[in-house]
């Protein structure tokens, strides 16, 4: 199966792109927000491509990021989903964007993809809050260092972001920790999506 495609852009269309790999052209079917950040045609691209195959057709679907592709195949999973609807979402949330919405239940982010309402956004979110861990992209080697921390546990941002990240099923303990040392690093500055999407990918390398 193809899994990344390394060319050039040939031409862009409404909901795919055309793209030209040593003389064959590929049709890659994208997100809207993935088309309007290509490159100009004749200018290189690479993308991660998830290919379908059905009986009647084969299908590329391409993305700017494995964390991505991993929602493409996600949101798949839930009843009345399917590619097109997977699209549209992705469309107007990257794969981190769309990670923070489930992780705080922002319906309102994910109701703005066209054809979702909030009964779908309210399913997406229920039945992958759990799996957020299982597509956050891999942030490399972390290490965790036990730090005081340096605000109140009072402080909304910090005790929205323990609230949601402990509400994904993550331990309460090590969820403070992690909290904790970001809080620090960011200063006591950091609000409450940064301080969820770091501990994210820190609490699902572990």
């Amino acid at each position: 199966m193809i899994g990344r495609l390394k060319g050039v852009v040939e031409a862009i269309g409404e909901d795919a792109a055309i793209i030209d790999v040593h003389g064959v052209g590929y049709e890659v079917y994208c997100p809207s927000r993935v088309l309007a950040n290509l490159p100009a045609p004749g200018e290189a691209v690479t993308l991660t491509i998830d290919t379908v195959v059905r009986e009647d057709m084969i299908r590329l679907y391409g993305f700017a990021s494995e964390t991505e592709r991993q929602w493409f195949r996600m949101l798949q999973t839930v009843q009345g989903v399917g590619a097109k609807v997977a699209l549209a979402v992705l469309g107007v949330l990257s794969g981190d964007e769309l990670t923070e919405a489930i992780a705080v239940e922002d319906t309102t982010s994910i109701v703005r993809a066209p054809g979702v309402g909030k009964r779908v956004a309210e399913r997406l979110i229920s039945e992958l809050k759990d799996k957020v861990g299982s597509v956050m992209a891999s942030g490399g080697d972390q290490t965790f260092v036990a730090t005081p921390l340096s605000r109140r546990p009072s402080d909304p941002a910090v005790a929205d972001a323990v609230s949601a990240l402990v509400n994904l099923g993550y331990a309460e303990a090590e969820v403070r920790k992690v909290v904790a040392r970001l809080s620090e690093e960011a200063g006591g500055e950091a609000k409450t999506a940064e301080l969820i999407r770091g501990g994210l990918k820190l609490l699902s390398d572990r």
